[in-house]
């Protein structure tokens, strides 16, 4: 297993070794990805994931590979050459092949056919060089009113159904024309219901089933599970049965023709539902890992989005019959104050809003206004910049993705953190929060709750949560947190914390105070020497006792960190590693730490764009040069809000001027583009957005 994956990987053997004894000991990627880069030799967070998982799909592949053994033996049809065979299978799908004819069968017509004796029967059909009356003469002498086979016909018919199913379940055969279907066969798809929907453009619609992209895969989906389509997967028919046909001896006169109906049969109706079935879960499964690529690298570029630091902030999550619910937040994020207004309709007592948040802004002074995206959001973004414009405040306002919000505000988390609120007003300060801070905020979420791609829900539940947890993880132990604030669902996805040690961690600054160093954190029950290795790192103790505690020095190179500190430059850190016996990777790290106390990589990206003032849809006209944010991005292109509440959509083919395979190398989530509107549809809603056009 070890030299096949440092095959795949392009890796030398012992790194592989290694590194995944490493992971088995239970060291976590992140500790191993930043602290044991001899290990490793510098591999990212993300191939290792990628090496741990490809390990993990190994040893399952190994686990079945004994059970399919221990079954057949139990059978005692285990024979060298299919041990053999077992033995050689690469895939899953190859080892299920190879153990289908053995896998216990409800009722077939073949195995009503094997119960009368016809087997025998069976195997001269498969015989070469069979004369037509040897052939008949044995089918005349299965005629029999006891077994219900009243003629030579219904003798013949159940030989063709026990070779039909043998050939149906051939590993080779099954291998060769699965291979062909996916290759030449064709997605047809059709519609089911007489009424518009989504999915119209699939309504008559034909692909190859080789060339065919993930999210339409996705969409077809999910129209069929909604009744709107129905869908085949097709391949020649005559070239299945040609092939089949082959698994037989060739011949002539009346046997030949029933060999070549039993293939018919084979194809019909055993191979084909049997085969299509397979070549539909295989685009479905290619189309998810697909999706799932896309959510995480949106996942990623949400959670990364820089922090709003030092503002104070006034939260509003708009709404219609139930107003609009506010909290005003200070700049570590507490509330300060939460109200309600009912600027919208039915209410509409706008001016009564406007002398409240004026009332607000001369008590609290904030200079950020968060209005989530949900509904009444567009009115109320209108009734924040009119309120701005009149009163000529120095307050500016962004539009925040509440996606989850609500599952924030019902979770026992939130009930815990503001026992005394209701769930729309906790709402309003997780919106808030999400500026302040995204990662800190959104890490109270399930990943699956963000809103980070169009299907999401149709994903393997058990894969969504693994990726898209990693990616969390990966994020929160990028940044760090800061050991006196983080909250206990932040500490949680810190490597080697698991939520009840949070949970002690954040009951212990409860009732002890801040703490003033890393090693303070050993008292915490249940942190072992383990725990605090894998976690040390990646927690953060400002204005402490040890200076060292703010960076990202781990507590084990802490002498050499001071030792390195009391060098002057230049130094030659290859000759360090040989006098001190540190690795290179882990002195530059140390020395980039010590030049980089309290480093966020967030700091890095650009800052979310603000606004003052709001435009309507009827606005805009085609040719217009706007500046809008990447709010999401597919694999057909990117969302894009231009200021309007409708986001218009950049498609993958306006994107750059050079070829684009892939959306996630030209934007990312949070980013400012430059867009072009090249068409517009007032009454669909629909923008359409150019990018190339503005190079």
């Amino acid at each position: 297993m070890l030299q096949t994956l440092a095959n795949r990987f392009s890796l030398p053997f012992s790194i592989v070794k290694n590194t995944l004894n490493l992971l088995d000991e239970g060291a976590t990627i992140p500790f191993v990805a930043r602290y044991r880069k001899e290990v490793t030799g510098g591999m990212d967070d993300q191939l290792l994931r990628k090496l741990s998982d490809a390990y993990d799909d190994m040893k399952a592949l190994e686990e079945r590979r004994k059970d399919v053994l221990r079954l057949i033996g139990e059978m005692d049809a285990l024979t060298p050459e299919i041990e053999k065979t077992i033995q050689a299978a690469q895939t899953l799908t190859a080892l299920e092949d190879i153990y289908r004819p053995f896998r216990p069968k409800r009722k077939t017509r073949a195995s009503v056919a094997k119960a009368k004796g016809l087997t025998v029967l069976a195997a001269l059909l498969k015989k070469e060089n069979v004369k037509d009356d040897e052939f008949f003469s044995l089918a005349d002498s299965f005629v029999s009113e006891e077994k219900e086979i009243p003629n030579r016909e219904a003798a013949i018919s159940g030989a063709m159904d026990i070779v039909a199913e043998e050939l149906s379940d051939s590993a080779k055969l099954r291998e060769k024309i699965r291979a062909i279907f996916f290759r030449t066969g064709i997605l047809q798809v059709q519609r089911k219901k007489e009424e518009p929907s989504v999915y119209e453009m699939y309504y008559q619609y034909t692909e190859s089933i080789s060339r065919i992209a993930g999210h339409r895969v996705l969409a077809i989906n999910r129209g069929e599970q909604e009744e709107f389509l129905s869908v085949q997967s097709e391949m020649d028919h005559e070239l299945a049965e040609t092939h089949i046909l082959l698994m037989l001896p060739a011949g002539a006169g009346e046997v030949q023709k029933y060999r070549q109906k039993t293939a018919k049969d084979a194809w019909k109706r055993l191979l084909h539902p049997s085969l299509s079935t397979e070549i539909r879960k295989m685009l479905t499964e290619k189309a998810q890992e697909e999706a799932l690529l896309v959510f995480s690298k949106n996942l990623k570029d949400l959670l990364m989005v820089p922090p709003m630091k030092n503002h104070t902030v006034l939260s509003i999550d708009p709404a219609f019959r139930t107003g609009c619910k506010l909290a005003v937040l200070d700049r570590t994020g507490k509330p300060l104050y939460t109200g309600v207004i009912y600027p919208t309709p039915p209410e509409n007592k706008i001016q009564e809003a406007k002398e409240e948040i004026l009332r607000l802004y001369k008590k609290f002074s904030f200079t950020l206004a968060a209005i989530g995206n949900g509904t009444a959001s567009r009115e109320t973004e209108k009734f924040v910049a009119e309120t701005i414009r009149e009163h000529h405040l120095q307050l500016r306002y962004y539009i925040v993705n509440e996606a989850g919000a609500s599952v924030y505000s019902a979770s026992p988390l939130a009930a815990k953190e503001f026992p005394d609120l209701d769930l729309t007003r906790r709402s309003a300060i997780s919106i808030g929060r999400r500026v302040q801070d995204p990662l800190a905020e959104l890490v109270k979420i399930e990943p699956k709750a963000i809103g980070v791609g169009q299907y999401q829900h149709d994903m393997n539940e058990k894969k969504l949560e693994h990726i898209l947890g990693g990616v969390v993880e990966a994020c929160v132990n990028d940044v760090g947190v800061d050991l006196n604030t983080a909250s206990g669902a932040l500490l949680s996805y810190i490597a080697g914390v698991s939520k009840p040690v949070a949970e002690n961690i954040v009951r212990f600054r409860e009732e002890n105070g801040s703490f003033s160093s890393r090693a303070q954190v050993k008292k915490v029950p249940r942190m072992g020497p383990k725990i605090f290795e894998q976690c040390a790192g990646f927690l953060r103790v400002a204005g402490g006792d040890e200076p060292l505690d703010n960076t990202r020095v781990h507590p084990e190179s802490y002498d050499i960190a001071r030792r390195l500190q009391t060098l002057e430059k230049p130094y030659d850190l290859e000759t360090l590693s040989l006098t001190w016996g540190v690795g290179v990777m882990t002195l530059q790290d140390i020395e980039a730490a010590l030049s980089h106390p309290g480093y966020d990589p967030r700091e890095e990206l650009a800052q979310p764009e603000l606004r003052s003032d709001v435009m309507e849809m009827t606005d805009l006209k085609e040719g217009m040069l706007l500046s809008g944010v990447v709010r999401n991005v597919s694999a057909f292109g990117a969302f894009v809000d231009i200021g309007v509440h409708q986001d218009g959509l950049v498609h993958i083919s306006e994107l750059s001027n050079q070829y684009v395979k892939n959306p996630m190398d030209v934007v990312r989530i949070g980013q400012q583009v430059r867009v072009k509107i090249i068409g517009l549809d007032v009454e669909k809603k629909r923008i359409s957005l150019s990018m190339k056009q503005v190079e």
